[in-house]
């Protein structure tokens, strides 16, 4: 088969379908997709909501929970304890199929009666503020973390980590990391980007097997190094010692230095993709014939996937790993295999257009399933009439234009700006109403109320006692309000560390500047001039060499 060219049914731009797209199309029996992979990652990004958090009463046991949905949202929502626990039975909400209406409008009123959980979270301690996570303790604010200990502000946090705060991706054992974005194994780093087995390193880019490094970029198994500069032990301890890492003033210079290190002086790479083969991308580990795919580890046979370790034979997919196979079109999975079209289920197999589910088997439509198998829309058939009525309901989607396409933008569960698709792909709420999107006008976050000006904290991290803790504090930014919580004090003064002046939300969206976007772009290396495909857009400013060049001048 040839490739093809389509125009994209959403933003009519052209698209091209390769001749092993088709054949994945055909292996797992569905039509090809009729929107551009552009428009097909935006609408996965519709239905994420794994940030924009609020407070209101679990409908069974009536206690304040924090949940991804608003109190006005129109849904039956448990906190985790009630949701997990045997005390209500989701094929009470079980219906039949009716072959005179559309797929996607049966499936929302589903959606509207069927208990919602506040947050995707299991085997947590003293971790109420985390979402999409699991097997944590005293974690707060942070999404996607996983086996890991006091944990705050951080995304991405895989693989037992402890005490890191404001990091972004972190794999590996991980622990005492501050504002630390894509590190491996490393201990005792702060202001980090691209570390591996790193040891008290500061402010420092693209370093592996490096300790007490500081303001240096592009370096290997070094230590005692200051803007790349090697020094003496005693020298390089003393030196230190003059920047007063505790004073607010000095860390924002030191800030400033290491923006201009990686935007203007550092190299990057074009792809960093490592012990792989035929892979494209970026940030791709262990990994054989995957493409267009970013934050990628062990994957094999796939493409168009952004974040998924542990991942094969499977196409089109956001925040999905750790033992799946067989996967298409979806969102928030893990070890799930043969599953289609849908979104928040862990260990599930052979299940379809599915919201919610866990522990199941051989679904169809069905929203908030504990270990069901043989259900349609929530209701258990036969073995023989689930095969039978499972085909007649592809056949009659397949008549309606729904067969094969994800669960569409405006049937989301939240408003656009509440979900990813504002962090990475922003529209403005004219341009959102437009497209028949939802949008939600009353975000969480308070204004005006702060009790302290920011110019009337203090500098120094040792002149800040516990009185903060009492305090609203306003960010510098975006002028929203944020407090201070014990152990977050805690952290600062024992590393040292003055008090942020932004609001978590404006630190998390600083650090995912910082990282090139989630496209490939063609662009010339700044070395060679030979084009090399990147996720660095051609405008940005940072020096990118192709991998060649790169191990010339790095390695």
């Amino acid at each position: 088969m040839k490739s093809e060219t389509k125009i994209c049914q959403n933003c009519e731009n052209k698209f091209t379908i390769e001749p092993e797209d088709f054949d994945f199309y055909e292996k797992i029996k569905v039509p090809a997709p009729t929107f551009c992979p552009e428009c097909r990652q935006q609408r996965r990004y519709a239905w994420r909501n794994e940030r924009v958090m609020y407070r209101r009463d679990c409908d069974l046991c009536k206690k304040s929970t924090v949940t991804v949905y608003s109190p006005n949202k129109p849904y039956t929502v448990y906190c985790p304890p009630c949701w997990w626990s045997d005390k209500w039975d989701t094929q009470e909400y079980g219906r039949e199929y009716d072959f005179n209406r559309p797929f996607f409008e049966q499936f929302k009123e589903l959606q509207l009666k069927v208990p919602r959980i506040a947050l995707l979270t299991k085997n947590s301690v003293n971790s109420e503020y985390t979402n999409h996570a699991n097997n944590n303790r005293n974690c707060y604010l942070s999404v996607s973390v996983m086996d890991s200990e006091n944990i705050m502000y951080s995304t991405n946090v895989w693989e037992a980590s402890r005490d890191c705060v404001d990091c972004y991706h972190t794999e590996g054992h991980n622990e005492l990391l501050y504002e630390c974005i894509d590190a491996w194994n490393s201990y005792k780093c702060q202001y980090g980007y691209h570390l591996q087995n790193c040891n008290d390193c500061y402010y420092c880019f693209d370093c592996r097997g490096c300790s007490n490094c500081f303001l240096s970029y592009n370096l290997r198994n070094k230590q005692y190094h200051i803007l790349n500069q090697p020094y003496s032990k005693e020298a390089y301890q003393k030196k230190i010692k003059q920047y007063q890492l505790g004073s607010y003033k000095v860390r924002e210079r030191l800030y400033d230095q290491w923006l201009n290190i990686i935007q203007h002086k550092a190299v990057h790479r074009a792809a960093l993709i490592e012990r792989s083969t035929n892979c494209s991308g970026n940030i791709i580990y262990n990994s054989k014939n995957t493409h267009h795919a970013f934050d990628m580890a062990d994957a094999e046979d796939s493409k168009y996937i952004i974040v998924g370790p542990d991942v094969k034979n499977s196409m089109d997919l956001y925040h999905i790993g750790f033992g799946c196979e067989l996967l298409y079109e979806g969102q928030a999975q893990i070890h799930n295999y043969n599953t289609l079209f849908s979104v928040l289920c862990y260990h599930n197999a052979d299940i379809q257009y599915c919201d919610n589910c866990h522990n199941s088997e051989k679904l169809f439509g069905c929203v908030g399933v504990k270990k069901g198998s043989y259900m349609i829309l929530n209701k258990t058939y036969s073995k023989e009439e689930y095969k039978e009525l499972k085909k007649r309901i592809i056949e009659h989607m397949r008549r309606t234009g729904e067969y094969g396409e994800f669960f569409p933008v405006k049937i989301s569960l939240w408003g656009y700006n509440e979900t990813q698709g504002q962090v990475y792909m922003p529209l403005k709420k004219a341009e959102v109403l437009a497209r028949g999107w939802k949008w939600e006008d009353k975000m969480p976050g308070a204004f005006g109320k702060e009790t302290i000006q920011p110019k009337d904290i203090p500098d120094n991290i040792k002149d800040v006692d516990d009185s903060i803790l009492k305090h609203v504090l306003k960010c510098t930014a975006t002028g929203q309000n944020y407090n201070i919580i014990p152990s977050e004090l805690q952290f600062y003064q024992q590393n040292t560390i003055p008090l942020p002046r932004l609001h978590p939300e404006e630190r998390y969206r600083r650090r995912l500047k910082l990282r090139p976007g989630r496209k490939l772009y063609k662009r010339k290396c700044a070395k060679t001039g030979k084009e090399i495909l990147t996720a660095y857009a051609p405008e940005r400013s940072e020096i990118v060499y192709s991998e060649e060049a790169y191990k010339e001048t790095v390695l």
